[in-house]
């Protein structure tokens, strides 16, 4: 739990997090590798004096630690997906997730866009994935549960026919990347914590085009769809607060 005040200093790193990830999708471009992304962030981290929490982080589930500032996914890949030399195409599908610390404090976000030429399944999904975020935000509020975030997400997805994974979720975030509760991404309503002003969480749903099952790559980090469909992700870190939720990551 975090005071008002506390809120209050951890906008500057939620400011940062939302520039940095704005910067990345003006930028981004077909040929460009992801490696060239993750250089950039890097580059932007330094400049504002910020830290990454994803560089050289190392749980239990990662063959290595992580070797990037930036989770770069693309098209099937739905998270953690490492920065690479691979030139991106016409098409594709790219969610970044982005994490830094800034004056003691960590913001979380993520967002998806298609590079080049649009095409229909990657806009719906990226929208439902948008508004299943925005439902998410909404239900954020004091007095409310846990699982009507969840619930609220959850049923969005569905509604459009995606598949929704519950085994990564949303998190609390704080002095470090990864707090207690976990958020998932369905659940039932009026179930779970009971949400209290000063609560600090990412809601960050995640879905699958044709089915809820993912495999992961050797090493250790890419969760990919298991049947090879397009996945997209979003998140922010948002505060529940007694005026109702304030997106902390808000881009302009």
């Amino acid at each position: 739990m975090k005071t008002p005040a506390e809120i209050e200093q951890m906008r500057p790193a939620g400011a940062f997090v939302a520039a940095v990830l704005s910067s990345l999708r003006e930028c981004a471009r077909v040929g460009m590798t992801t490696r060239e992304l993750d250089a950039h962030a890097a580059e932007l981290i330094g400049r504002a004096g910020a830290r990454s929490v994803y560089l050289g982080y190392h749980p239990s589930f990662g063959a290595m630690p992580y070797p990037g500032v930036l989770c770069i996914s693309v098209n099937d890949a739905a998270l953690h997906g490492l920065p690479s030399g691979s030139p991106l195409a016409d098409g594709d599908v790219v969610s970044v997730d982005f994490a830094a610390e800034l004056g003691g404090w960590v913001a979380d976000s993520a967002l998806t866009f298609q590079l080049g030429t649009p095409s229909d399944e990657a806009t719906r999904l990226i929208a439902a994935t948008e508004r299943a975020l925005a439902a998410g935000i909404a239900a954020a509020r004091p007095g409310k549960r846990l699982g009507d975030v969840s619930a609220a997400i959850g049923a969005v997805g569905h509604a459009a026919g995606y598949g929704v994974n519950t085994d990564f979720g949303g998190h609390g975030v704080g002095r470090t990347m990864h707090e207690d509760p976990h958020v998932p991404n369905d659940g039932r309503r009026h179930t779970g914590l009971r949400l209290r002003e000063g609560l600090v969480i990412a809601i960050e749903p995640w879905f699958m085009v044709g089915g809820d099952r993912y495999r992961v790559d050797p090493d250790g980090w890419t969760i990919r769809a298991a049947n090879g469909g397009l996945t997209a992700h979003a998140e922010h870190t948002v505060a529940v607060t007694p005026g109702g939720p304030v997106i902390l990551t808000a881009r302009d």
